[in-house]
């Protein structure tokens, strides 16, 4: 009985569980106002990556391209950094941020982005745009390292690394939520207004979900809402709670290092106790106290996943996959559950693992056979459940598991990005008191439905 964590042993990726660095940068950049990236790269390395949010979430999102091709391989391609910058300026008269996010092919060419940046800040903007505010941004992501959730990461470190300016104190918090729904900032930034907190949410993210207005002319566009002047001031904050470590815990570090700011990283606020802790540490930072309303909530929450532990949960073997802090985030709460995560797919080469006081703590505390499973990818999954007897009750994981779920007549909970087989998930939250009963009641409710799919009219959850 114990709680292993190695490296996937085989060489190469099939059915990789997400995509690339240059991905992480554009959900971030997509999170801010008047901010439009630029993908220094060929077409595809942001017409896949659109295609995702596109699924996802159902909306469309404008992210540009330097678009390069072949010639850029031999001769280099800042040149069309440069045009590239230009034209958004004139296109988009509202537009004050623009990252520049390298993908594999530029990193290879060697491309000198940081330098097209500097030229472009004394001639361009000086010259055609000198009564425009305008900040470019080099975000380096090549593919051939990391994923989008270290692309993510590294593009919120940037933006702050870039634009956070020492002032007067705000009294705010900073809340760098990570890689999440619309449905979890709404569900934060409800925990924020009953604790009376203001915040800098990185990112602002609700209006994702845009609405279709009577009057076409003001219909929502999708984008965050996060401003230029609340970036710049992540640096008077109160503080910086950081709900992720590995999506949002670089920014938060150099917030800390950079302005002396108090930061607290994680846990992610999945569950009971996890919420707890957050309110708590929000308490902490701010000295505002935890109010009625919340400790009630918290009790309904109790109460609703109470009726479900004992009977239908004990003992449920459960696969989960995905971004690592959602992943263990979710194991944390199936432990809580009385259920039994028996295998954990981290999807990427991140080396620093093994340090990570929650897995730590997985290893000290779990009485059952547990793999962690670094680097990996969907056949780790599939390969244990047809060859190497691994039962499963359940899986949770975003839609590309789809196919390892229907052959292998296991019920999943869709959860995590991308979810394209669902319809609506991304208002669903998954933190919180709120996201504890959604996602105990959507596990609950996707075993019900195995039930009587596979003609199981006796009940087998525990209950006679």
């Amino acid at each position: 009985m114990a709680c292993e964590l190695k490296e996937k042993e085989r060489v190469g990726i099939i059915n990789p569980i997400f995509t690339c660095q240059p991905a992480g940068a554009q959900y971030a950049s997509i999170g801010i106002k008047d901010c439009l990236g630029i993908v220094h790269g060929g077409q595809g390395c942001v017409m896949f990556v659109r295609l995702l949010f596109a699924q996802h979430f159902k909306e469309n999102f404008d992210i540009a391209s330097s678009s390069l091709h072949e010639d850029a391989a031999v001769f280099g391609a800042v040149h069309r950094v440069e045009e590239a910058v230009d034209v958004v300026l004139m296109r988009y008269p509202h537009v004050k941020v623009i990252p520049i996010i390298t993908t594999c092919s530029t990193e290879v060419i060697g491309d000198d982005v940081d330098g097209v940046v500097r030229k472009l800040n004394q001639g361009l903007l000086k010259e055609k745009y000198a009564n425009r505010e305008v900040h470019l941004i080099s975000i380096h992501t090549p593919s051939f390292k990391g994923s989008q959730v270290t692309g993510y990461d590294v593009a919120l470190e940037a933006f702050v690394q870039t634009l956070a300016k020492k002032d007067q104190p705000n009294g705010k918090v900073n809340l760098i939520t990570g890689w999440v729904n619309p449905g979890d900032v709404t569900a934060l930034k409800h925990l924020l207004a009953e604790m009376k907190v203001e915040a800098t949410v990185l990112f602002e993210i609700e209006s994702f979900d845009s609405p279709i207005m009577p009057d076409s002319d003001k219909s929502a566009v999708s984008h965050g809402s996060t401003t230029v002047e609340e970036l710049i001031g992540t640096a008077n904050a109160l503080g910086t709670i950081a709900l992720n470590k590995y999506e949002g815990g670089k920014a938060a570090q150099y917030l800390a290092n950079e302005f002396d700011i108090p930061t607290i990283i994680g846990p992610t606020p999945i569950g009971i106790r996890n919420t707890d802790t957050f309110l708590q540490n929000l308490k902490k930072m701010t000295g505002k106290p935890i109010p009625e309303s919340l400790v009630r909530e918290r009790g309904i929450a109790i109460d609703a996943l109470t009726d479900l532990v004992h009977m239908f949960f004990a003992d449920k073997r459960v696969a989960i996959y995905g971004h690592p802090d959602l992943v263990i985030g979710l194991a944390e709460f199936c432990l809580d559950l009385e259920m039994k995560p028996v295998l954990l797919l981290l999807g990427d080469d991140n080396v620093t693992y093994h340090d990570d006081p929650r897995i730590k703590a997985f290893q000290e505390k779990v009485d059952f056979d547990m793999q962690i499973i670094c680097n990996s990818d969907l056949w780790e999954l599939e390969d244990r459940i047809k060859n190497q007897g691994l039962e499963l009750d359940l899986i949770l994981g975003h839609s590309k598991g789809r196919f390892i779920s229907i052959d292998n007549n296991i019920p999943m909970v869709r959860v995590g990005f991308p979810t394209y087989d669902r319809a609506g998930l991304y208002r669903h939250p998954v933190v919180g008191y709120a996201g504890a009963i959604w996602l105990a009641e959507e596990m609950a409710n996707t075993l019900f439905i195995d039930m009587e799919y596979k003609k199981n009219k006796e009940w087998i959850l525990n209950v006679w």
